[in-house]
């Protein structure tokens, strides 16, 4: 019995600290991941995006042809240097794709003061929530459905929503997505200290992923509520 219970003992030492090296190398490659993507969105602030705005359905495929090319390429190598690699050229890439709405806000005569307030309110949000997640080692498994629902609808919902171009509703969808990704974070740094993901490469491309959604649509809600366009 007494050996029993010391090997329940051990194992429960030898799963924390496996979780918290995952969290570790977690957080050091997402930290890694924002030089490529300031890097993309550098190069994404200079190109000319005026044929995705006169083709913004043809555009979207092809920048989802691009991004789920990227998610299985780092899938399939996610237990290899090759996966980081690729995991880094997505978020060069993703930062790339940030140009058009940085070229939005940047046209506003606050826009630099909007894009920062995105950013470190994105940062507080995550800091925050994997602060929770992180020192109260609860459970947020249970969302996972809701959050995935949810994720669907609002898919739908913004393609609809890019056939009838409706202002008010682009900003419910955005609040709805922060909400959402706000609930992201907490899923998804909750399956890295409860041992749900044991792969930081995936578990970096499901935070990554979290944050930059979070970024864009707060920077969105900003804009339409604080942009000043005169």
């Amino acid at each position: 019995m007494m050996q029993s219970n010391y090997e329940i003992a051990r194992n429960s030492e030898v799963l924390v600290a496996d979780s918290n090296k995952v969290l570790r190398n977690t957080y050091a490659l997402l930290g890694l991941s924002m030089i490529p993507t300031v890097i993309g969105a550098f190069i994404g602030m200079s190109m000319n995006f005026s044929w995705a705005a006169q083709h913004p359905i043809m555009f979207a495929l092809a920048t989802l042809a691009g991004m789920f090319g990227l998610f299985y390429g780092i899938q399939a190598n996610r237990n290899s240097g090759l996966g980081v690699i690729l995991l880094l050229a997505l978020t060069l890439f993703m930062g790339v794709m940030l140009g058009p709405i940085l070229q939005v806000a940047l046209q506003l005569r606050n826009g630099g003061q909007l894009i920062g307030l995105a950013a470190g309110g994105t940062g507080i949000i995550f800091l925050t929530l994997a602060g929770i997640a992180t020192t109260t080692k609860k459970d947020f498994s249970f969302m996972g459905k809701f959050l995935m629902v949810g994720i669907v609808l609002l898919i739908i919902a913004s393609l609809a929503n890019m056939f009838f171009q409706i202002p008010a509703f682009s900003l419910a969808l955005s609040g709805v997505a922060v909400l959402l990704f706000s609930g992201f974070i907490l899923y998804d740094v909750s399956r890295i200290v409860n041992g749900g993901e044991t792969n930081y490469v995936m578990a970096t491309l499901a935070i990554y992923l979290d944050i930059y959604n979070l970024f864009v649509n707060l920077l969105q809600i900003l804009m339409a509520v604080l942009g000043d366009r005169d």
